[in-house]
């Protein structure tokens, strides 16, 4: 996560993203740097285009608030359902005890 961080920082910082200066990012922070993996970070990232990943990023965690709302409905109905359980269970109750009372009359 280290080495994603240290290119976000150079990105909003208006740097390149190099090997260089992310290796100094990280060492800054008190990270080793491990040369493998900062060559395939920095080749990886060429392809991307940072600015449109972090836009999606943000459309996206606007999205899961609305899905976090329809989980209260959810509850709603399974509480319904458990009642409807509850009332019918008690009904066959009463049916149950009235069939034995009219066995001691």
């Amino acid at each position: 996560m280290e080495y994603i961080y240290g290119a976000l920082l150079l990105h909003s910082a208006g740097q390149e993203i190099d090997e260089e200066k992310l290796k100094k990012v990280l060492s800054g922070a008190g990270v080793k740097p491990d040369e493998t993996r900062l060559k395939s970070l920095v080749s990886s990232l060429k392809e991307i285009k940072i600015e449109e990943v972090l836009k999606n990023a943000a459309n996206v965690s606007v999205a899961a608030p609305a899905a976090s709302a329809a989980k209260p409905a959810e509850k709603k109905e399974e509480k319904k359902k458990e009642e409807k359980k509850e009332e019918k269970s008690e009904a066959a109750e009463e049916d149950a005890m009235a069939g034995l009372s009219s066995l001691f009359g």
